[in-house]
Protein backbone atom coordinates (compact mmCIF):
# COMPACT_ATOMS: atom_id res chain seq x y z
CA UNK A 1 0.00 0.00 0.00
CA UNK A 2 1.06 3.26 -0.84
CA UNK A 3 0.93 5.86 1.91
CA UNK A 4 0.17 9.08 0.34
CA UNK A 5 2.00 11.43 2.64
CA UNK A 6 1.60 14.38 0.01
CA UNK A 7 -2.27 14.57 1.33
CA UNK A 8 -1.75 13.40 4.41
CA UNK A 9 0.42 16.52 5.12
CA UNK A 10 -1.68 18.64 4.42
CA UNK A 11 -4.37 16.85 6.45
CA UNK A 12 -2.49 17.03 9.59
CA UNK A 13 -2.49 20.40 10.38
CA UNK A 14 -6.09 19.99 10.71
CA UNK A 15 -6.23 16.71 12.63
CA UNK A 16 -8.43 17.70 15.76
CA UNK A 17 -9.42 20.75 14.96
CA UNK A 18 -13.08 22.09 14.77
CA UNK A 19 -13.35 22.42 11.30
CA UNK A 20 -15.02 19.64 8.90
CA UNK A 21 -12.00 17.59 6.82
CA UNK A 22 -13.78 17.21 2.93
CA UNK A 23 -12.08 14.33 0.55
CA UNK A 24 -13.52 15.08 -2.75
CA UNK A 25 -11.90 13.41 -6.43
CA UNK A 26 -13.10 10.62 -8.83
CA UNK A 27 -14.74 7.85 -7.85
CA UNK A 28 -11.99 4.70 -7.03
CA UNK A 29 -9.52 7.46 -7.35
CA UNK A 30 -7.84 6.77 -3.97
CA UNK A 31 -10.12 8.53 -1.33
CA UNK A 32 -10.99 5.58 0.70
CA UNK A 33 -7.92 4.18 1.25
CA UNK A 34 -6.70 7.65 2.29
CA UNK A 35 -9.93 8.21 4.56
CA UNK A 36 -8.01 4.56 6.40
CA UNK A 37 -4.55 5.72 6.12
CA UNK A 38 -6.05 9.35 8.41
CA UNK A 39 -8.00 7.25 10.73
CA UNK A 40 -4.68 4.84 11.36
CA UNK A 41 -2.87 7.70 12.12
CA UNK A 42 -5.22 9.23 14.66
CA UNK A 43 -5.55 5.58 16.10
CA UNK A 44 -8.06 6.36 18.63
CA UNK A 45 -10.92 3.64 19.97
CA UNK A 46 -13.22 6.80 19.39
CA UNK A 47 -13.71 5.83 15.86
CA UNK A 48 -16.63 5.73 13.42
CA UNK A 49 -16.40 4.52 9.99
CA UNK A 50 -18.91 4.39 7.37
CA UNK A 51 -19.06 3.64 3.88
CA UNK A 52 -22.52 4.78 2.64
CA UNK A 53 -21.93 2.55 -0.63
CA UNK A 54 -22.24 -0.26 1.62
CA UNK A 55 -25.29 -1.65 1.73
CA UNK A 56 -25.01 -2.69 5.26
CA UNK A 57 -25.37 0.59 5.67
CA UNK A 58 -28.21 1.94 3.10
CA UNK A 59 -30.53 2.17 6.65
CA UNK A 60 -28.51 5.12 7.33
CA UNK A 61 -28.50 6.92 4.10
CA UNK A 62 -31.34 9.83 5.39
CA UNK A 63 -30.10 12.83 7.85
CA UNK A 64 -32.00 11.76 10.45
CA UNK A 65 -31.28 7.84 10.64
CA UNK A 66 -27.38 8.73 10.38
CA UNK A 67 -28.07 11.70 13.39
CA UNK A 68 -29.55 9.36 15.82
CA UNK A 69 -27.76 6.77 14.68
CA UNK A 70 -24.29 8.43 15.90
CA UNK A 71 -25.73 9.82 19.10
CA UNK A 72 -26.76 6.32 20.29
CA UNK A 73 -23.38 5.49 19.82
CA UNK A 74 -21.78 8.32 21.55
CA UNK A 75 -24.08 8.92 23.85
CA UNK A 76 -23.09 11.26 27.23
CA UNK A 77 -19.80 10.49 26.03
CA UNK A 78 -17.96 13.83 26.69
CA UNK A 79 -14.09 12.47 24.71
CA UNK A 80 -13.36 13.43 21.92
CA UNK A 81 -14.53 11.05 18.72
CA UNK A 82 -13.06 10.92 14.94
CA UNK A 83 -16.43 10.16 12.55
CA UNK A 84 -15.36 9.44 8.85
CA UNK A 85 -18.19 9.02 6.33
CA UNK A 86 -17.27 7.65 2.89
CA UNK A 87 -19.41 8.41 -0.09
CA UNK A 88 -21.11 10.95 1.73
CA UNK A 89 -23.12 12.00 -0.95
CA UNK A 90 -25.25 8.92 -0.87
CA UNK A 91 -26.87 10.39 2.67
CA UNK A 92 -30.00 12.41 1.55
CA UNK A 93 -30.18 15.65 3.17
CA UNK A 94 -26.29 14.97 4.83
CA UNK A 95 -25.44 18.68 5.89
CA UNK A 96 -28.45 18.80 8.52
CA UNK A 97 -26.66 15.64 10.13
CA UNK A 98 -22.96 16.98 10.15
CA UNK A 99 -23.61 20.33 11.27
CA UNK A 100 -25.87 19.02 14.35
CA UNK A 101 -22.96 16.44 14.99
CA UNK A 102 -20.11 18.66 14.71
CA UNK A 103 -22.15 21.22 17.22
CA UNK A 104 -23.56 18.31 19.63
CA UNK A 105 -20.39 16.50 20.26
CA UNK A 106 -16.85 16.88 20.95
CA UNK A 107 -16.57 15.67 17.19
CA UNK A 108 -13.30 15.54 14.42
CA UNK A 109 -15.26 14.81 11.18
CA UNK A 110 -13.69 13.17 7.94
CA UNK A 111 -15.82 13.20 5.20
CA UNK A 112 -15.54 11.66 1.04
CA UNK A 113 -17.78 12.51 -2.08
CA UNK A 114 -17.44 11.94 -5.61
CA UNK A 115 -19.19 15.22 -6.82
CA UNK A 116 -17.19 18.69 -6.96
CA UNK A 117 -20.73 20.05 -6.45
CA UNK A 118 -20.88 18.27 -2.86
CA UNK A 119 -20.57 21.82 -1.47
CA UNK A 120 -21.84 24.27 -3.66
CA UNK A 121 -25.89 22.90 -3.03
CA UNK A 122 -28.13 24.81 -1.08
CA UNK A 123 -27.88 22.34 2.39
CA UNK A 124 -24.07 23.12 2.10
CA UNK A 125 -25.46 26.44 3.73
CA UNK A 126 -25.05 24.72 6.79
CA UNK A 127 -21.81 24.05 6.89
CA UNK A 128 -20.08 26.93 5.17
CA UNK A 129 -17.34 28.51 6.69
CA UNK A 130 -17.04 25.53 8.50
CA UNK A 131 -14.71 23.12 6.31
CA UNK A 132 -11.28 22.88 4.53
CA UNK A 133 -11.29 20.91 1.15
CA UNK A 134 -9.07 18.28 -0.63
CA UNK A 135 -9.15 16.82 -4.14
CA UNK A 136 -7.92 13.48 -4.20
CA UNK A 137 -6.19 12.24 -7.45
CA UNK A 138 -5.54 8.71 -8.87
CA UNK A 139 -1.60 7.94 -8.21
CA UNK A 140 1.04 10.40 -9.46
CA UNK A 141 3.72 8.79 -11.63
CA UNK A 142 6.06 9.21 -8.38
CA UNK A 143 3.40 7.28 -6.31
CA UNK A 144 3.35 4.81 -9.20
CA UNK A 145 6.86 3.99 -8.98
CA UNK A 146 6.64 3.57 -4.95
CA UNK A 147 3.90 0.76 -5.46
CA UNK A 148 5.31 -0.37 -8.99
CA UNK A 149 9.21 -0.15 -8.80
CA UNK A 150 9.52 -3.11 -11.68
CA UNK A 151 7.49 -1.05 -14.14
CA UNK A 152 8.58 1.27 -16.20
CA UNK A 153 7.19 4.82 -17.42
CA UNK A 154 6.06 2.76 -20.62
CA UNK A 155 3.94 1.22 -17.84
CA UNK A 156 2.23 4.21 -16.39
CA UNK A 157 1.49 5.48 -19.97
CA UNK A 158 -0.66 2.29 -21.05
CA UNK A 159 -2.40 2.16 -17.38
CA UNK A 160 -2.81 5.06 -15.86
CA UNK A 161 -2.47 5.59 -11.91
CA UNK A 162 -5.74 4.07 -10.69
CA UNK A 163 -4.55 2.56 -7.60
CA UNK A 164 -6.42 -0.69 -7.57
CA UNK A 165 -4.07 -2.01 -10.67
CA UNK A 166 -1.07 -2.33 -8.64
CA UNK A 167 -2.96 -5.08 -6.83
CA UNK A 168 -3.57 -6.47 -9.79
CA UNK A 169 0.18 -6.34 -10.85
CA UNK A 170 -1.31 -4.63 -13.97
CA UNK A 171 -2.54 -7.66 -15.84
CA UNK A 172 -3.37 -6.17 -19.04
CA UNK A 173 -6.40 -7.73 -19.05
CA UNK A 174 -7.70 -7.37 -15.90
CA UNK A 175 -6.76 -3.85 -16.10
CA UNK A 176 -8.70 -3.18 -18.95
CA UNK A 177 -12.15 -4.70 -17.63
CA UNK A 178 -11.28 -2.77 -14.42
CA UNK A 179 -11.08 0.55 -15.97
CA UNK A 180 -14.06 -0.11 -18.05
CA UNK A 181 -15.88 -0.67 -14.72
CA UNK A 182 -14.92 2.28 -13.42
CA UNK A 183 -15.65 4.25 -16.15
CA UNK A 184 -18.88 3.42 -16.21
CA UNK A 185 -19.49 3.81 -12.80
CA UNK A 186 -18.41 7.27 -13.06
CA UNK A 187 -20.99 7.87 -15.92
CA UNK A 188 -23.88 5.52 -14.51
CA UNK A 189 -23.43 6.21 -10.84
CA UNK A 190 -22.17 10.12 -10.71
CA UNK A 191 -23.06 11.78 -14.33
CA UNK A 192 -26.17 9.65 -15.28
CA UNK A 193 -28.23 9.49 -11.97
CA UNK A 194 -27.21 12.95 -10.78
CA UNK A 195 -27.65 14.79 -13.64
CA UNK A 196 -30.96 12.58 -14.22
CA UNK A 197 -29.61 11.95 -17.83
CA UNK A 198 -32.07 10.46 -20.53
CA UNK A 199 -29.92 9.81 -23.03
CA UNK A 200 -27.05 7.75 -22.25
CA UNK A 201 -25.95 7.09 -25.71
CA UNK A 202 -25.51 10.79 -26.48
CA UNK A 203 -23.59 10.92 -23.39
CA UNK A 204 -20.73 7.92 -23.91
CA UNK A 205 -20.59 9.78 -27.31
CA UNK A 206 -19.61 13.41 -26.01
CA UNK A 207 -17.32 11.50 -23.40
CA UNK A 208 -15.75 9.87 -26.12
CA UNK A 209 -14.99 12.98 -28.18
CA UNK A 210 -13.48 14.73 -25.32
CA UNK A 211 -11.01 11.79 -25.04
CA UNK A 212 -10.58 11.31 -28.16
CA UNK A 213 -9.45 14.90 -28.46
CA UNK A 214 -7.23 15.49 -25.17
CA UNK A 215 -5.29 18.56 -25.16
CA UNK A 216 -7.37 19.71 -28.66
CA UNK A 217 -8.83 23.15 -28.28
CA UNK A 218 -12.34 22.40 -29.32
CA UNK A 219 -15.93 24.10 -29.06
CA UNK A 220 -19.88 22.97 -27.84
CA UNK A 221 -20.23 23.93 -31.53
CA UNK A 222 -18.04 21.96 -33.12
CA UNK A 223 -18.87 18.90 -31.42
CA UNK A 224 -22.39 20.06 -32.55
CA UNK A 225 -21.47 20.26 -36.02
CA UNK A 226 -19.28 16.82 -35.86
CA UNK A 227 -22.60 14.98 -34.81
CA UNK A 228 -24.67 17.14 -37.71
CA UNK A 229 -22.39 15.25 -39.89
CA UNK A 230 -23.67 12.06 -38.35
CA UNK A 231 -27.09 13.08 -39.38
CA UNK A 232 -27.90 13.38 -35.33
CA UNK A 233 -28.77 17.13 -34.37
CA UNK A 234 -27.83 18.18 -30.89
CA UNK A 235 -27.78 21.63 -29.42
CA UNK A 236 -24.82 23.12 -28.35
CA UNK A 237 -26.19 23.88 -24.63
CA UNK A 238 -26.53 20.24 -24.05
CA UNK A 239 -23.21 19.40 -25.24
CA UNK A 240 -22.28 22.06 -22.89
CA UNK A 241 -24.62 20.66 -19.97
CA UNK A 242 -23.00 17.20 -20.46
CA UNK A 243 -19.18 18.39 -20.29
CA UNK A 244 -20.12 19.94 -17.19
CA UNK A 245 -21.74 16.86 -15.94
CA UNK A 246 -18.36 15.34 -16.71
CA UNK A 247 -16.03 17.90 -15.08
CA UNK A 248 -18.55 17.61 -11.42
CA UNK A 249 -18.03 14.07 -11.43
CA UNK A 250 -14.18 15.05 -11.70
CA UNK A 251 -13.86 12.84 -14.91
CA UNK A 252 -12.94 15.90 -16.99
CA UNK A 253 -10.81 18.98 -16.05
CA UNK A 254 -11.37 21.92 -18.34
CA UNK A 255 -8.25 24.54 -18.82
CA UNK A 256 -9.48 28.37 -20.12
CA UNK A 257 -7.04 29.88 -22.00
CA UNK A 258 -5.08 33.03 -20.84
CA UNK A 259 -3.13 35.66 -22.91
CA UNK A 260 0.01 35.75 -21.42
CA UNK A 261 1.04 39.06 -22.16
CA UNK A 262 -1.99 40.94 -22.05
CA UNK A 263 -2.76 39.02 -18.75
CA UNK A 264 -6.17 38.24 -19.79
CA UNK A 265 -8.52 35.24 -20.28
CA UNK A 266 -9.83 34.18 -23.36
CA UNK A 267 -13.07 33.02 -24.26
CA UNK A 268 -11.99 30.61 -27.07
CA UNK A 269 -9.46 27.79 -27.16
CA UNK A 270 -10.39 25.85 -24.27
CA UNK A 271 -9.19 22.29 -23.64
CA UNK A 272 -10.28 19.64 -21.94
CA UNK A 273 -8.03 16.76 -20.22
CA UNK A 274 -9.29 13.47 -18.34
CA UNK A 275 -8.77 12.63 -14.94
CA UNK A 276 -6.38 9.95 -15.78
CA UNK A 277 -4.96 8.51 -19.10
CA UNK A 278 -5.78 4.90 -18.25
CA UNK A 279 -9.50 5.44 -18.37
CA UNK A 280 -8.86 7.00 -21.50
CA UNK A 281 -7.16 4.01 -22.66
CA UNK A 282 -9.83 1.92 -21.58
CA UNK A 283 -12.76 4.47 -23.72
CA UNK A 284 -10.60 5.38 -26.65
CA UNK A 285 -7.69 2.78 -26.88
CA UNK A 286 -3.84 2.40 -26.65
CA UNK A 287 -1.87 5.61 -25.34
CA UNK A 288 1.25 4.73 -26.74
CA UNK A 289 0.11 5.32 -30.40
CA UNK A 290 -1.07 8.60 -29.25
CA UNK A 291 1.82 9.00 -26.43
CA UNK A 292 2.45 13.04 -26.78
CA UNK A 293 -1.52 13.58 -26.19
CA UNK A 294 -1.11 11.42 -23.09
CA UNK A 295 2.00 13.31 -21.76
CA UNK A 296 0.50 16.39 -22.57
CA UNK A 297 -2.44 15.01 -20.28
CA UNK A 298 -0.37 13.32 -17.70
CA UNK A 299 1.91 16.99 -16.70
CA UNK A 300 -1.29 18.88 -16.76
CA UNK A 301 -3.32 16.75 -14.13
CA UNK A 302 0.36 16.68 -12.37
CA UNK A 303 0.20 20.41 -11.91
CA UNK A 304 -3.27 20.61 -10.60
CA UNK A 305 -2.08 17.75 -8.44
CA UNK A 306 0.56 20.03 -6.89
CA UNK A 307 -1.88 23.00 -6.51
CA UNK A 308 -1.59 24.92 -9.08
CA UNK A 309 -4.14 26.66 -10.78
CA UNK A 310 -3.20 25.77 -14.39
CA UNK A 311 -4.52 27.63 -17.79
CA UNK A 312 -3.15 27.30 -21.47
CA UNK A 313 -1.32 30.11 -22.86
CA UNK A 314 -1.31 32.17 -25.74
CA UNK A 315 1.55 34.62 -26.87
CA UNK A 316 0.18 36.09 -30.20
CA UNK A 317 -0.66 32.70 -32.43
CA UNK A 318 1.69 30.95 -30.47
CA UNK A 319 0.44 28.56 -27.71
CA UNK A 320 2.33 27.54 -24.20
CA UNK A 321 0.62 24.06 -23.42
CA UNK A 322 0.19 24.64 -19.59
CA UNK A 323 0.73 28.12 -17.40
CA UNK A 324 0.44 26.99 -13.80
CA UNK A 325 0.38 29.95 -11.23
CA UNK A 326 0.80 29.33 -7.46
CA UNK A 327 1.26 31.77 -4.37
CA UNK A 328 1.70 34.11 -6.98
CA UNK A 329 4.48 32.43 -8.83
CA UNK A 330 3.76 31.00 -12.11
CA UNK A 331 5.74 28.27 -14.42
CA UNK A 332 5.55 27.99 -18.03
CA UNK A 333 5.73 24.19 -19.81
CA UNK A 334 5.91 23.36 -22.77
CA UNK A 335 5.25 19.31 -23.51
CA UNK A 336 6.36 17.47 -26.79
CA UNK A 337 7.47 13.47 -27.51
CA UNK A 338 10.60 14.25 -29.86
CA UNK A 339 13.19 16.54 -29.38
CA UNK A 340 15.63 16.37 -31.94
CA UNK A 341 14.99 18.06 -35.15
CA UNK A 342 15.73 21.90 -35.19
CA UNK A 343 12.54 22.59 -36.39
CA UNK A 344 10.53 21.06 -33.48
CA UNK A 345 13.40 23.18 -31.13
CA UNK A 346 12.86 25.95 -32.53
CA UNK A 347 8.69 25.57 -32.36
CA UNK A 348 8.78 24.11 -28.92
CA UNK A 349 11.38 26.79 -27.18
CA UNK A 350 9.86 29.52 -29.52
CA UNK A 351 6.91 30.60 -28.02
CA UNK A 352 8.24 30.56 -24.14
CA UNK A 353 10.87 33.13 -25.57
CA UNK A 354 8.18 35.15 -26.27
CA UNK A 355 7.02 35.60 -22.62
CA UNK A 356 7.77 38.66 -21.08
CA UNK A 357 8.54 37.59 -17.28
CA UNK A 358 11.43 35.58 -15.05
CA UNK A 359 8.84 33.24 -14.12
CA UNK A 360 10.60 29.56 -14.78
CA UNK A 361 9.70 27.75 -18.15
CA UNK A 362 10.78 24.40 -19.57
CA UNK A 363 10.52 22.33 -22.11
CA UNK A 364 9.37 18.63 -21.32
CA UNK A 365 10.19 15.79 -23.32
CA UNK A 366 10.23 11.81 -23.97
CA UNK A 367 12.44 11.05 -26.26
CA UNK A 368 15.54 13.37 -28.05
CA UNK A 369 19.08 14.21 -28.37
CA UNK A 370 18.87 17.64 -27.31
CA UNK A 371 20.16 18.11 -24.12
CA UNK A 372 20.53 21.27 -21.88
CA UNK A 373 19.04 24.52 -22.57
CA UNK A 374 18.31 26.09 -25.11
CA UNK A 375 18.72 30.14 -24.67
CA UNK A 376 18.58 29.74 -21.05
CA UNK A 377 15.48 27.77 -21.16
CA UNK A 378 16.01 23.85 -20.02
CA UNK A 379 14.54 20.90 -21.49
CA UNK A 380 13.55 18.23 -19.00
CA UNK A 381 12.59 14.49 -19.73
CA UNK A 382 9.13 14.37 -18.51
CA UNK A 383 9.45 11.37 -16.43
CA UNK A 384 12.39 13.19 -14.35
CA UNK A 385 9.94 16.62 -13.64
CA UNK A 386 7.09 14.19 -13.02
CA UNK A 387 9.23 12.64 -10.16
CA UNK A 388 9.68 16.52 -8.67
Amino acid sequence: MVIRQDYLSKIRPFIGKDIIKVLTGVRRGGKSVLLEQIRDEIHSPNTIFLNFEDLGNQHLCEYNALHDYICEIIGSNKEKFYLFFDEIQEVTGWEKAINSLRVKFDADIYITGSNSQLLSGELATYIAGRYVSFVVYPFSYAEFKQVSKNYTFDDYIQYGGMPFLSSVDFAPEISKNYLQDVFNSVVLKDIVKRNKIRDVDLLERIISYALANVGKSFSATGISKFFKAEKRTVAPETILNYLKACEESFLLYRLKSQDINGKKMLKVNEKYYVVDHGLRKAVVGENLENIEIVLENMVGLELLRRGYKVCVGRVGEKEVDFVGEKNGEKIYLQVCYFLNEASTIKREFGSLLEIRDNYPKYVLYKEGTFKGNYEGIPAVKVENWLLG
